[in-house]
């Protein structure tokens, strides 16, 4: 039982480490040794301490029992989730297990607090891009991709706009997500379970026979999930996904890679909006910056793609230009 104790404490010595720290991942990296323990945060990977090789596979073992996976099951990759209240914040640990070609497991856990909705605008570097985003979701239907690298703010922006489509718009929404990442009471979600038969695309079929108004897919990642998202925006759904790609105009040439035809692209994308994360100055605080594709520019990209033609966003929309802006003024600001 002390063996017992000391285990639970070390676990939940190491996520309080990690909420203090403003970590959203936490690693452990298995050597010959012991576990590295790692802390990312805004994309940084800081190294804070290790664990005895023993204690590390103790505590895997911990949070594979919390996320119910199967703790002896150490040969393939597990994925699961589990919940905790914490001063007085719920937050979600969604637990990703890898073996090594040595066969030490290796964990990354990533912290979702469950209970913050924040509105777009809030999150945006500038506020009056929110309102151009929350303008394509009045469509009632059609596909709006998001696409940025990992860690870039994408769920957390898709979040944000269907907490939009409940209470503004009064929607039914639907998500499908593997895992859930953020429960909303006001949103129907479902989470992918392939052992009992819930994959992407059953689970969207299945959903389309619900009567939504909104499905919220957490990432459009094979050929079958693709061409059901896409024919659910054309048959009268709003459907809002994440898609990965450079930008957004590879967005489109992505989902043509995955099947999608150029007449269903250009009849069911009404937006692909690029995102990615700025520190902001003299803070440790982030704020997103957007590219967006919409309206004429989608139109004439997808004229381009019809005549085999590479479509080249105004360069002053793009994100390289407003990363380049703001580096220039926080710059300009900094050797005043």
């Amino acid at each position: 039982m002390e063996i017992e104790s000391i285990i639970v404490s070390k676990s939940e010595e190491l996520i309080g480490k990690a909420l203090s720290y403003g970590a959203s991942d936490i690693h452990l990296v298995p050597s010959s040794e012991n576990y590295a323990i790692l802390f990312r945060k805004y994309n940084k990977l800081n190294h804070f301490g290790e664990f005895p090789f023993d204690l590390g596979l103790r505590i895997i073992t911990y949070y594979k029992f919390l996320s119910a996976l199967d703790i002896s099951e150490k040969r393939k990759p597990q994925s699961g989730s589990f919940q905790k209240e914490l001063a007085q914040s719920v937050y979600a640990f969604r637990i990703s297990t890898l073996p090594s070609v040595t066969g030490k497991e290796s964990l990354v856990i990533r912290i979702l607090k469950q209970d913050a909705t924040l509105p777009l605008s809030s999150l945006c570097y500038d506020p009056t891009v929110a309102q151009k985003i929350e303008q394509l979701i009045h469509h009632q239907q059609g596909l709006l991709l998001f696409s940025g690298a990992t860690g870039s703010g994408k769920t957390t922006s898709l979040y944000s706009l269907i907490h939009y489509c409940c209470m503004e718009l009064n929607r039914h929404v639907i998500s499908l997500e593997d895992p859930v990442e953020k429960s909303h009471e006001q949103v129907l979600q479902i989470q992918v379970n392939e052992r009992a038969g819930v994959t992407y695309s059953e689970g969207l079929r299945a959903i389309l026979r619900h009567s939504p108004d909104v499905i919220m897919i957490g990432e459009i990642r094979d050929r079958e999930t693709a061409q059901i998202a896409v024919q659910a925006a054309l048959s009268g759904h709003l459907v809002l996904s994440t898609i990965h790609a450079k930008d957004t105009v590879n967005s489109l040439y992505r989902l043509m890679d995955l099947g999608i035809s150029i007449e269903d692209l250009r009849q069911s994308v009404i937006g692909v909006i690029a995102q990615s994360l700025i520190k902001l100055e003299d803070s440790d605080e982030r704020k997103a910056i957007f590219e967006i594709l919409s309206d004429v520019h989608l139109y004439e990209a997808i004229k381009a793609v019809i005549r085999g033609e590479f479509y080249a966003l105004n360069f002053d929309r793009t994100l390289e230009s407003q990363l380049y802006k703001l580096e220039g003024f926080h710059y300009a600001r900094s050797i005043k």
